[in-house]
């Protein structure tokens, strides 16, 4: 099937290319009066028109956009499926999960001003006071807490390898579904700390201090302490330094078998070598939530990076859920669905709060919250 062929099947559910916004005007028919000069007036509109026209077919598509909306074609957008994700959530209950970085704000070159906007905080406080909502993120809990500045939610850091759990629920309306969840230590304001790279902690340290030596020496080059991981920045390193920092930092990594080296979007990140991502972390929170052992959840995961590919994965896996990947361009992913950029996740997590809020009936909450949850959802 060509390109174009794939586009007209997936008329609603993709977003336009540039070529789309272009708008052709009609050549008009407009009848004018028959003077010496209406003849060549009316040819020299209609040339115009035709100009017009021919300038925009004419007009080559750009390549991305048509790869672009050719690969939305298989990931089609949130906000345009938005009422057929509702319609299979029917009887369900949603669970929501969120990357920070690329999905509730937006990618930036200094990591410490990577902040969200005052709407996406507000959308986010909304969505949670419906569905019992976790952000899991490759930074460090209390960095991404920092940011998040919400207390009606659920963080995990260091890509799930630290997770915070309220010891009660984040809302009445919660209450049959929270479990207490066996928890590693206290964090200082009582909650419960799942960390199960903990013993790591020595060596991450050791690791981090080797690694400021190498930033030091690479301009532009920036390091991170993500308490279990660290993430060595490279956005503003020079590309023909680039080679030099991957090598002194993979020369660090080969004296600690323990650990291994991954990439995001223009950082080297090295975590320890432990069967936990934020797939696990994941089904962690759902159990902690009361939700393992139940057919009728249906988790929803938005995230923009190959870390949550494995998210993607374990909802994947489960057969019934809604995994969002958030990209411009075309990438291999596991997601069933897509959103253009942070504005667009913006637009669907308000979309989802009011579709909850005017779900209003008691049979709409029921099958949100579950058979006798239904009486408690107006607190």
């Amino acid at each position: 099937m060509t390109n174009f062929a794939k586009l007209n099947q997936a008329t609603g559910f993709q977003r336009s290319s540039t070529y789309d916004k272009q708008k052709v005007q009609p050549i008009s028919t407009k009848v004018v009066k028959n003077d010496e000069n209406s003849g060549d007036l009316s040819l020299a509109s209609i040339a115009s028109n035709l100009h017009d026209i021919s300038t925009i077919v004419n007009t080559p598509i750009p390549s991305s956009d048509i790869a672009y909306s050719s690969w939305v074609v298989e990931h089609p957008s949130a906000l345009g499926s938005f009422d057929r994700m509702m319609k299979a959530a029917k009887g369900k209950r949603i669970v929501v999960f969120l990357d920070y970085d690329g999905t509730l704000s937006p990618i930036v070159d200094d990591p410490d001003r990577a902040f969200m906007s005052n709407e996406m905080r507000a959308a986010v406080r909304e969505v949670a006071k419906y569905f019992p909502t976790a952000v899991i993120s490759g930074r460090s809990r209390d960095k991404v807490k920092g940011f998040v500045q919400l207390s009606n939610v659920y963080y995990a850091g260091s890509h799930g390898m630290d997770i915070m759990v309220p010891p009660k629920p984040l809302k009445p309306c919660d209450a049959t579904n929270h479990v207490t969840a066996t928890a590693s230590a206290l964090d200082k304001e009582g909650d419960m700390l799942f960390q199960p790279a903990k013993r790591f902690l020595p060596a991450i340290q050791e690791i981090s201090i080797a690694l400021e030596e190498i930033a030091r020496k690479i301009e532009g080059a920036r390091v991170e302490d993500n308490r279990f991981c660290i993430s060595v920045h490279y956005r503003k390193v020079r590309e023909e330094d680039y080679g030099i920092l991957e090598e002194k930092v993979k020369s660090v990594i080969e004296n600690y078998p323990d650990f291994h080296l991954t990439r995001g979007k223009k950082v080297l990140e090295i975590r320890p070598s432990i069967e936990w991502n934020k797939g696990h972390a994941l089904e962690y929170l759902l159990d902690t939530l009361g939700f393992s052992n139940s057919g009728d959840v249906f988790p929803l995961y938005i995230g923009d990076d190959r870390t949550d590919e494995d998210a993607f994965k374990v909802i994947e896996a489960r057969g019934q859920g809604f995994p969002i990947i958030v990209s411009s361009i075309p990438k291999d992913t596991k997601a069933a669905f897509s959103l253009h950029d942070p504005s667009e996740v913006l637009t669907f997590l308000l979309r989802l709060a009011r579709w909850r809020k005017t779900s209003s009936s008691s049979r709409s909450l029921a099958q949100i919250w579950g058979p006798g949850n239904s009486h408690k959802a107006n607190c």
